[in-house]
């Protein structure tokens, strides 16, 4: 079955039920971007079992990660922040905030677009959880496909264009991804994930 149209990762209990109920709420209607957050929970969910990782946790976040692209709670126009704030405001971990937060590399394009001290306000772990995370995002294409990270990251950036955020970090934001992607496929083949050094 293809990661397209799977809704549920797992039956869902706890907070990735409700975390997966507030994206629905959110982007649920949002075609590609539904499909994606989907199949991202998914990633998460065998990822977390995989990496002996809380699921509870990971997969709330997988499911949460892009809801600042909704436009009704976009306030700085960057999603990660914007989505920050929101889990926040509902009264979501820090933890859980955090790790929408800087998604994805998301502290390079914050920085870059002024933005480092709203992420701030947010706790940057940096541990396998937030690892997992990131490798599910970028190891899940715009529709739900599986995709390996090196492919995705050339999709992020032939989309958003060469005169994107995302291309002008580059020099910085893709060398955190590929350690990421090292450290979590390091970790899932048995290898001691903590032996390999975190990016900073």
């Amino acid at each position: 079955m293809s990661t397209a149209t799977v809704a549920r990762p797992r039956v869902l209990a706890g907070r990735a039920a409700r975390a997966r109920d507030l994206a629905e709420s959110l982007i649920g209607d949002s075609g590609d971007r539904w499909r994606h957050t989907a199949g991202v929970a998914a990633r998460a969910a065998e990822l977390a079992d995989r990496l002996d990782l809380d699921p509870d946790v990971l997969v709330s976040a997988a499911w949460l990660h892009d809801i600042g692209y909704a436009a009704r709670i976009a306030l700085t126009g960057f999603h990660p922040l914007d989505g920050a704030v929101h889990v926040s405001a509902e009264g979501w971990t820090a933890r859980i905030a955090g790790l929408v937060a800087y998604h994805s590399g998301a502290r390079f394009v914050g920085a870059a677009r002024g933005f480092a001290a709203g992420l701030a306000a947010f706790p940057d772990e940096r541990t396998l959880m937030s690892d997992a995370l990131t490798y599910a995002d970028q190891t899940v294409g715009p529709k739900g496909d599986r995709v390996d990270q090196a492919s995705r990251y050339a999709e992020v950036l032939l989309r958003h264009g060469p005169c994107s955020w995302n291309a002008k970090v580059d020099p910085m934001r893709g060398p955190h991804l590929r350690s990421v992607a090292a450290r979590v496929e390091h970790a899932l083949v048995g290898g001691p994930a903590a032996g390999l050094p975190l990016a900073g």
